[in-house]
């Protein structure tokens, strides 16, 4: 289905809040960026934990040195925790990290010296501050020993640390001398090398700062000896001490959560649209990282939602990467959690809101392998949780916006099992319901990309119903109101991925009603823009799959104008992109099925018109074991109608007519009983029986063919040639 890669965006959308529940944007800087190889992550777990515990002695707090004034606490320090090798650049949160620290602190090591992530992070940071703030914790390997010839392994420090910067952010030739810290084992020692760190960040003498922390520890042993002969004094000190600790704690606490809220909201909404997932993912798993050190009976109800919300969205990254079996077990992990928070709170809309999401995802995770029951279960439960939520809150738009998410939902059920007409006319509701929405607030892009959304999935019903014009007209208004949103931001991949599937299918109109120049026209530009989303996340499998049938779609309207090059070239990457899909994750239905029959069909094809009857006709069964792998029964019938048709064209080409007519009788018995035939299913229905010399049952197909408009080259060939026989 064309629109398949559409829904996790209903989610999307839905998912944001209202907006007196936004964390307040960050406002913080980060004291220090940790910049280290992976491999060298035991100590910067470490190092990691001590400059955040480290008190600055109370003599030293609030003076002014080069540095600025002397803060009470090194808090926060970034540091990133996941491998960075998915790309090209540097994660966006990378940069802004970088951008919002006042020191890098660079782990130094041979192998740090050969990371390239460990380097553009240093090059980043010294483009915007050529004069220093950058500290180097040695934990093996020697300083600029790549100076001297044959100890090149020994370099420990990164190519970008070892040069300075000029004004304008370009590395100059002259040698920079960072303040290094020697960690290495019979050196400084591990405690003189951390206070060292800290007194460079600081602007401080580094004895001053030992002797200051040396009498701070004596007064500490001092006041512990005092309290050890003051019995109850002791007691009622510590219960002070303890209290502070505690209201300490809980202000750290609300103010990690306040960042942590930002992320999973404001940020996340922001990065969304630039359609990069290591960034999301790396937001997704900060959060979640901040919860799994806590204990979860110590978390507030509004933590366990946050900590809901991290889930979610790494469930989303491994479900646009194609990892459905992670992606279903975070799902049910924050299903479980949101659920709970539903039977605590059965009138909260807002928990009501956040439980329908992750109702929504496990539902998606059941539609992707095929499992429709399972699917619709799922989505009407959702639209049971919206109900609710406007029953309580009717007032609120955003609410009345997860009605129209559910009813779309389940239309998509509609659709696969055929149903056309009445997914046509949900979708006709809906789209009325979206578009007063859209009306209230014309400025909101939300309510403007859902009712593309519903325009999208109206056209497709309306399509496969057999209403051409009516779809045709449908998808134009569709462009119409894209152009809109790109014009607002050309660079929102979500706009661009609609656009390609918009093109996509009026080039299937197109060709459908005999425009097959049109349709190569707009079909060749849905596969540009599919090409300009794989250059921006390769990684992303919803645009893989769009990008797939979009060229299966191009490579049948060139074989529709005797293109046969370039119909061979167009489906051997269709076919590429289907084998990389399968590769991905064996449990998605249309993968495994639909795309791998489609493939073998159109290969035969192919194999067809170049006169190779026999590799067509293997080519044929092929795509028959394929298209019998799908759990969906009404999608297998289909494709086995279309493997078995392609198959009897083999052998009559081969003059095997017998066999020709025996494969296509069980083409006909293969297509389910009581469902909707799309205009190009029908086409080949009536192609098929009057190559049977069916022509009273080819009759009623030809009629209705006819009136819907539909003139594709392949089927008016088979009525020409067929038509007359008896």
């Amino acid at each position: 289905m064309a629109k398949l890669a559409r829904l996790p965006r209903l989610e999307r959308a839905a998912r944001r809040e209202p907006a007196h529940g936004r964390a307040p944007r960050l406002r913080t800087r980060y004291y220090a960026f940790l910049s280290y190889s992976h491999k060298d992550k035991e100590l910067a777990d470490w190092l990691h934990c001590e400059l955040e515990k480290f008190r600055v002695p109370k003599s030293l707090a609030g003076k002014l040195t080069a540095n600025g004034v002397v803060p009470r606490r090194l808090t926060p320090i970034f540091r990133d925790q996941h491998d960075l090798s998915a790309g090209d650049d540097l994660a966006v949160e990378i940069e802004a990290a970088l951008a919002a620290s006042q020191f890098l602190i660079v782990l130094c090591s041979p192998t740090a010296a050969t990371s390239r992530w460990t380097n553009l992070e240093i090059e980043s940071f010294k483009r915007t501050r050529p004069e220093g703030c950058v500290l180097a914790a040695v934990l093996a390997g020697e300083p600029f020993a790549s100076d001297v010839p044959g100890r090149e392994h020994e370099e420990c420090f990164p190519p970008a640390l070892r040069f300075k910067y000029d004004r304008r952010g370009h590395r100059t030739s002259k040698r920079a001398e960072p303040l290094a810290a020697d960690f290495r084992q019979g050196a400084e020692g591990r405690r003189i090398a951390f206070l060292k760190l800290i007194a460079g960040m600081l602007g401080i003498g580094l004895d001053d700062l030992v002797q200051r922390e040396t009498v701070r520890r004596h007064r500490q042993l001092a006041f512990v000896a005092a309290a050890s002969l003051a019995g109850m004094a002791v007691t009622s000190t510590l219960a002070v001490t303890a209290f502070q600790a505690r209201d300490e704690a809980r202000e750290q606490r609300k103010q990690a959560e306040g960042l942590v809220g930002f992320m999973l909201g404001d940020l996340k909404d922001k990065l969304e649209p630039i359609g990069r997932l290591d960034a999301l993912d790396a937001v997704g798993s900060r959060a979640l990282a901040y919860y799994q050190h806590q204990d979860k009976a110590d978390l507030s109800d509004e933590a366990l939602a946050q900590r809901a919300k991290a889930l979610t969205l790494i469930g989303e990254i491994a479900n646009a990467r194609g990892d459905l079996t992670g992606a279903l077990s975070r799902y049910q992990e924050a299903l479980a959690s949101t659920g709970e928070a539903v039977r605590r709170y059965p009138d909260d809309p807002q928990r009501l809101f956040d439980h329908a999401q992750n109702v929504f995802w496990v539902g998606y995770i059941a539609y992707q392998r095929g499992q429709l029951g399972a699917a619709a279960a799922r989505f009407r439960e959702y639209e049971q949780l919206a109900d609710r939520m406007v029953a309580l809150a009717p007032d609120k738009k955003e609410y009345r916006l997860e009605q129209d998410y559910a009813n779309t939902n389940l239309g998509t059920v509609l659709m696969a099992q055929h149903r056309y007409r009445e997914a046509a006319a949900t979708y006709g509701t809906t789209l009325g319901l979206a578009e007063a929405l859209a009306a209230s607030e014309p400025a909101n892009r939300d309510y403007q990309k859902q009712v593309n959304d519903t325009l999208a999935w109206l056209a497709d019903a309306q399509e496969a119903s057999g209403a051409l014009e009516e779809s045709l007209a449908t998808r134009e208004r569709q462009l119409r109101l894209l152009a809109d949103l790109e014009r607002a931001d050309p660079r929102d991949t979500e706009v661009q991925r609609d656009l390609m599937t918009g093109r996509r299918a009026i080039g299937r109109l197109l060709g459908s009603t005999g425009d097959v120049a049109g349709g190569l026209k707009q079909a060749t530009a849905a596969v540009r823009i599919a090409d300009a989303l794989f250059r921006i996340e390769p990684e992303n499998t919803e645009w893989l799959q769009a990008n797939a049938a979009a060229r299966f779609d191009l490579a049948d309207l060139q074989l529709a104008a005797d293109q046969v090059s370039e119909a061979a070239a167009t489906t051997r990457s269709a076919c590429d992109l289907a084998r990389r899909l399968v590769g991905r994750n064996k449990d998605v239905a249309d993968w495994v099925s639909q795309f791998r029959s489609r493939c073998f069909r159109m290969r035969s094809r192919l194999a067809l018109v170049g006169g190779d009857y026999g590799q067509a006709l293997d080519l044929a069964r092929q795509s028959l074991v394929a298209a019998r792998m799908t759990p969906k029964p009404i999608e297998r019938g289909i494709l086995s109608f279309w493997a078995l048709s392609t198959g009897a064209n083999a052998l009559d080409a081969g003059k095997r007519r017998d066999e020709a007519a025996k494969w296509r009788k069980a083409a006909v018995q293969s297509i389910p009983k009581r469902i909707d035939l799309a205009p190009n299913e029908q086409a080949a229905l009536a192609a098929l029986k009057l190559r049977l010399g069916d022509r009273a049952g080819a009759e009623p197909l030809i009629s209705t063919l006819s009136q819907m408009g539909y003139r594709h080259p392949r089927y008016l060939a088979a009525v020409r040639e067929y038509a007359g026989r008896t």
